[in-house]
């Protein structure tokens, strides 16, 4: 299984695995081709997309972001009924993080993960429908306008959008923007 193919690309195998150890600027490299195409067809940001998926995962390193797991947004619940419970820290929206168990998605791929999350944006949340609406490219001015709609929305760190904008920023992200 090759977490990057699309239907129309020869299997390889190019699993990740907890051994292996990704740099920052690597993994970035991995997701990339992938988050742009599928941002591009979304009509979301990609630089906010990798830098979701390189702060969730910790640059793809971290045990739910590798096999057999996959992934990269720290999405809650199951995904097609396969899911993974792990302990996460949670921020009150005050800054005062504790710590919960949740179950995880699952998934098959590194793709498969970036294609769920720009669905949950698409479709909102069963409460809100419109949750996510800031976050496409068609209802902001910038990038930076899109990360402080997931603030306390998507994640509840307090300083998601900081931390977003600084990876964006550091890793010139916007580059693999739609224009």
């Amino acid at each position: 299984m090759n977490v990057f193919s699309t239907s129309s690309e020869p299997k390889t195998n190019a699993q990740h695995t907890p051994s292996q150890q990704f740099t920052q600027k690597e993994f970035i490299q991995k997701i990339a081709p992938t988050a742009e195409k599928i941002a591009e067809k979304y009509g979301l940001y990609a630089s906010v997309m990798i830098a979701q998926a390189t702060l969730e995962s910790n640059s793809g390193n971290s045990e739910l972001a590798s096999t057999p797991n996959y992934n990269l947004f720290g999405m809650k619940g199951s995904y097609r009924g396969n899911s993974v419970r792990y302990p996460t820290q949670e921020d009150d929206g005050k800054g005062n993080m504790r710590t919960i168990n949740a179950n995880f998605r699952q998934y098959p791929s590194y793709e498969e993960s970036m294609k769920d999350y720009a669905k949950l944006l698409q479709k909102g949340t069963s409460w809100n429908k419109e949750i996510y609406h800031k976050t496409f490219v068609k209802n902001s001015k910038s990038y930076k306008e899109a990360t402080a709609a997931l603030t306390g929305r998507y994640a509840t760190d307090s300083k998601y959008n900081h931390k977003l904008n600084q990876l964006i920023k550091d890793y010139k992200l916007s580059k693999y923007d739609t224009k």
